[in-house]
């Protein structure tokens, strides 16, 4: 009901309706299989902080940082956050990322 009831969500803690946390963190999973490290790539591993609720209706921004990359295979840890149009942190930990090459060429690097 916090996600769609929205007299029960404003009565709540968080004052309004707020997103899924899967909502909040998918993305996470465009910056990652479109950007860095790019297409090809899949999630192994995540370990996320859902420190601030996100209301219905506000922009966010994804941040990934490459913070470790395996000399023997494709594998990269990451440094990953979310934020609000305010600045501030509602999603915040790390992935680890498999990057398998596409048909055509190598993972982008």
């Amino acid at each position: 009901p916090l996600h769609y009831d929205k007299a029960l969500a404003e009565a709540s803690a968080f004052g309004k309706l707020i997103v899924q946390g899967g909502v909040t963190s998918g993305i996470l999973n465009a910056v990652v299989a479109e950007d860095l490290p790019g297409p090809g790539s899949v999630f192994l591993e995540v370990s996320w902080k859902f420190v601030k609720a996100v209301g219905v209706g506000e922009l966010i921004t994804g941040r990934v940082e490459v913070k470790d990359v395996r000399a023997d295979k494709p594998i990269t840890k990451l440094e990953t956050s979310v934020r609000n149009e305010a600045g501030e942190l509602c999603l915040t930990g790390t992935a680890t990322v498999f990057t398998v090459p596409l048909a055509g060429g190598e993972p982008d690097k």
